[in-house]
């Protein structure tokens, strides 16, 4: 029970990254904070699944300032929060031949769920974890915020670029104060998204280029958000973890 004592905000929670992300964090000893956008059901059937320990929140965070208020509210029900994993994403796609005003639309969208969100939650994170003795930020960026993304979703790509500089920015920059952030860089995961992407392009161009051919598992992810958040692993401060089967190296 390596995090016993611990409770932690996971944004996203809903999703299949997220689920597993809570699982392994309550199977470790922690208390769990919840979030999801809108569906409730799977919010507390999850709750219910790692036994009970945390509460449920719901936010909308492609909304400004709902991010703010969703670590308020977390304060407010927990107390002390000692971890936060920023794992709320979207991936849209849009054409550079389209309309400038779609164009425009899909990407600050992105960056409000992807990035502006996780900034928030981070302040409200520092300023928190400055009272309570430290704390520890876990960012889930992406290969494609390394290597670059396709031309129709290169707002998905950039806005986990921005993730990468802003774990980056925090190790360095409060670390002495104990409070230290990790960023997570998986390559495709089995989920939705990789599922949708799946549909309409096939699996062989998802797999193409991952030599162990196979895209990672959920779980694969939880389990090392789970570690990350070990108190032991205070030196992984600004490390950026691929989890990509080795379809790029650095």
């Amino acid at each position: 029970m390596t995090l016993s004592g611990q409770t932690i905000l996971v944004t996203g929670a809903t999703g299949a990254i997220g689920q597993a992300i809570c699982a392994s964090l309550a199977r470790e000893g922690a208390k769990v904070v919840i979030h999801y956008g809108r569906n409730r059901a799977v919010a507390e059937k999850l709750l219910a699944a790692i036994g009970g320990g945390g509460w449920c929140l719901a936010a909308d965070l492609s909304q400004a300032g709902a991010a703010t208020r969703l670590w308020e509210d977390a304060e407010a029900l927990a107390g002390t929060i000692t971890g936060l994993v920023n794992n709320a994403g979207i991936r849209s796609e849009v054409p550079v031949d389209a309309p400038l005003d779609q164009w425009q639309a899909v990407w600050e969208r992105e960056f409000r769920v992807n990035f502006f969100a996780a900034v928030d939650l981070t302040r409200a994170a520092i300023r928190h974890f400055r009272q309570v003795g430290g704390g520890r930020i876990i960012n889930m960026a992406s290969r494609a915020g390394q290597r670059g993304y396709a031309s129709n979703a290169m707002a998905y790509g950039a806005s986990k670029a921005a993730l990468i500089n802003l774990t980056k920015s925090v190790a360095q920059s409060h670390g002495s104060e104990g409070i230290t952030a990790v960023a997570l860089a998986p390559g495709w995961v089995r989920t939705e998204m990789a599922e949708a992407f799946i549909a309409q392009h096939g699996e062989a161009a998802a797999l193409a280029g991952i030599p162990i051919g196979a895209m990672a598992k959920p779980e694969e992810i939880g389990e090392l958000a789970a570690f990350v958040m070990r108190p032991s692993q205070a030196s992984l401060n600004g490390a950026v973890l691929d989890v990509n089967g080795g379809s790029y190296l650095r």
